[in-house]
Parts: structure tokens; sequence; C-alpha cells
């Protein structure tokens, strides 16, 4: 295993290493069927500048840039004599995600949905986004959006429980067949609460599951209570 001296932490994040073993191997992409394009010996400085999943690009001294695989860098030592450990790419770049991205499956009502959603992620513990769904079933079709809050009160747990509050409009549609029954498209605002569970899995994906109480205000003398169960996948940046 390689020892490497850290040199310093740049602003930007780069990290500038000395190499203590007699050499790594640089490649050309960020995997072992890359060609190996150049060797770097003991004692040479290489900078780290980005990661790709286990992968990380650096450059050395000469200007040549490459990849190492991030075995190589995983244990470091400080010019101070400390041993420091990089991020290794997973759940750490998870607690740094500026957005998340994603679509789920489910049941709205006892039909079949389907939610995609767009989220930005203000700090560790809240996120804001917005959400559109669909749900068709036989007699009706139903389309809302939501712009959502979500606070999460363990985000360093790698399952983690979160709670959600929304507020947006539902557009019921009768089915076709059903238009002279006397039945007309209908809009109304919402208000949702739900409660979920996410699962960071591995890379930039995690995996969600949430349940959503939604209420309807209608012009009718009661409001309408819904219930939607969801689960699917979502990519963070």
């Amino acid at each position: 295993m390689l020892g490497l001296i850290f040199h310093q932490v740049l602003a930007d994040d780069n990290v500038q290493v000395q190499i203590q073993q007699p050499y790594i191997d640089l490649h050309s992409g960020p995997a072992g069927g890359f060609p190996i394009i150049y060797v770097a010996a003991k004692n040479e400085w290489i900078t780290v500048l980005k990661r790709r999943t286990n992968w990380f690009k650096v450059e050395t001294v000469k200007g040549v840039q490459g990849w190492v695989k991030q075995d190589a860098l995983h244990l470091t030592q400080s010019s101070s004599g400390q041993a420091v450990k990089l991020s290794d790419g997973s759940f750490e770049s998870f607690a740094q995600r500026d957005f998340e991205f994603g679509a789920m499956g489910g049941s709205f009502e006892g039909v079949p949905s389907m939610t995609v959603f767009a989220d930005w992620v203000a700090t560790e513990n809240l996120v804001a986004g917005v959400s559109v769904t669909q749900a068709l079933g036989d007699l009706s079709e139903n389309q809302f959006f939501l712009v959502r809050v979500q606070h999460t009160t363990f985000p360093e747990w790698r399952v983690s429980p979160y709670v959600t509050l929304g507020a947006g409009q539902i557009r019921t549609k009768p089915r076709a067949n059903l238009v002279q029954s006397g039945d007309e498209a209908r809009t109304s605002d919402l208000l949702a609460a739900g409660l979920g569970l996410r699962y960071y899995i591995a890379q930039n994906f995690m995996l969600k599951l949430e349940y959503q109480h939604l209420q309807a205000l209608t012009n009718r003398d009661e409001n309408e209570d819904l219930e939607q169960w969801k689960l699917g996948f979502a990519v963070f940046f």
C-alpha cells in the first residue's frame, strides 16, 4: 500500500501529495481497463484534481494528467507525520450534495401513480423542491404538483427518516366515457404532509420510500382527504 505525505489543501479542495513508495501508475481514464500513460516515481509531487467514484484525477509537476485508483491515495501522511484519510467519494460526497432529481412509482387512492421531483439541498437537514404526480384510474385522471420542504433529523445516518410539508394544486379530470354524466374537470388547492425513509445506496444514488397524506380544498362542504404511497430512486450532484 502506498504511503503519501500531505503537502497542502488548496482552497478549491485540490490536494498535493508526495509519493513515498517506488511508483504509482497513472491511467488515461477512471478505470483499470484504461492504459497506463505515466509512471510517477517516489518523492514526486502530484495534485489531486477531482474524483469519479473511487478514481481520482491527478496532475504531476510536469503537467501530465491521469487517473489513480482510490486505494493508491486512501492512506496519507501529513507533513507533520499525522495520518490523513482522503474522502473515498461515497457517503461523504452524499453529505455535500446540492441537488437531487428522481422518479417514484406508487399508489394514489388505489390507482397507479408516477412522480418526478427536483430538490435543492439548502442545509444538511433542510431540502426544498417541487414534484409533479400523475395518477390514471378507471374513473378519472389526477395530476398535481407540490412545492415541498423536507426535514431530515439524522442526516449523518445512511438510512434516515424524514418529514415533508407541501402545498400545490390538483386537477381531476373524468375519463372521456364519463363526461356525459355531468362531471367536469376541476382544480383544487392542495396541502400535503408526509413521512419518508431515504437509503443511500452507492456513488450518486439513493432509494426513497414515502407516504403522503393530502387534503384537497374543494368548493364543497367537506374537503377531500387523499393518500399516496411511493417508492423510487434519486440521483444527486
